[in-house]
């Protein structure tokens, strides 16, 4: 938590980012289970790692892509391996949306703490990659993003009396709700003022959040533990973007996946007592 009596501007950081970065979720056609292709998206990745997910309602194939997001690969392998998913259930199902597992609070029989629970951990975020180096104008949306999230924001969080230009500058994002005030000033200029002159890069996105991947659920930036979930919604949840790893797909058992989506669930979106969907074993075949 932070201190109140720090300067009002990283109120300005919540706010801006709110507001760029909310999307509004779209209601898709209703969802038909049978003969659905799987996921189509080329990978740049040369090592994938097969998971069977034995489920108490069949089983779910994966592949986990080792290249594009190791340590989220990693952490998952590390955990399954243990046996740490076993006799955990799926509490959170959401028709044409997705199905969320992986708390350990599921143990338990309170189920008001379920999808509060972890490993004890959290990791960051693999969600982008370092694309072209940026220099001189800043003139398209991508530069900006990247100077807003590697300059302005940190010289901000970092310093209770920022620079007034940089903070006039957050302030003009925060009122146009976009990245439009960054690109009136080079690359040199942000730099100058905020003495952070580390080379920064277009981010590229790894992957979206398509249909039929597993992402890791979170409760914001780089708080990624044990819980996932799996994207039932065809079109994808393409608002997601960028806020959760991607970390793979499921290649066979979408069937399974639809079941649990539409498990009876309360008002919580968590599945009734006698029709949760118990992951048994994980296993990692050759």
């Amino acid at each position: 938590m932070r201190n109140r009596n720090k300067t009002s501007i990283p109120i300005l950081i919540v706010l801006m980012v709110i507001s760029i970065s909310i999307g509004c979720q779209t209601k898709s056609s209703p969802i038909e289970t049978s003969k659905e292709p799987l996921m189509s998206q080329k990978e740049n990745t040369t090592t994938t790692t097969k998971v069977e997910m034995e489920t108490t309602y069949g089983t779910i194939e994966l592949e986990l892509w080792n290249d594009l997001t190791p340590k989220t690969v990693q952490n998952f392998i590390k955990l399954a391996s243990s046996g740490y998913y076993d006799g955990l259930y799926f509490h959170r199902v959401i028709p044409e949306f997705m199905i969320q597992g992986g708390c350990p609070n599921t143990r338990d029989k309170d189920r008001s703490n379920d999808g509060r629970g972890g490993p004890g951990y959290t990791f960051e975020d693999e969600c982008y990659k370092n694309g072209n180096e940026i220099t001189g104008k800043i003139d398209t949306n991508q530069k900006a993003e990247a100077v807003w999230t590697k300059i302005i924001v940190p010289h901000i969080q970092t310093n209770r009396t920022p620079n007034p230009d940089i903070a006039t500058i957050a302030k003009e994002c925060q009122e146009v709700r976009n990245f439009d005030p960054i690109m009136k000033h080079d690359l040199q200029f942000y730099q100058e003022k905020t003495g952070i002159k580390d080379k920064i890069y277009i981010q590229e996105l790894i992957a979206p959040v398509n249909y039929g991947t597993i992402c890791m659920a979170n409760s914001g930036a780089n708080t990624n533990g044990s819980q996932f979930f799996i994207v039932t919604k065809k079109d994808g949840a393409h608002w997601l973007d960028g806020k959760h790893t991607v970390f793979g797909k499921v290649t066979k058992g979408m069937e399974v996946v639809h079941k649990i989506e539409n498990l009876p669930r309360d008002k919580n979106d968590n599945p009734n007592p006698e029709n949760q969907a118990f992951i048994t074993r994980i296993s990692f075949p050759k």
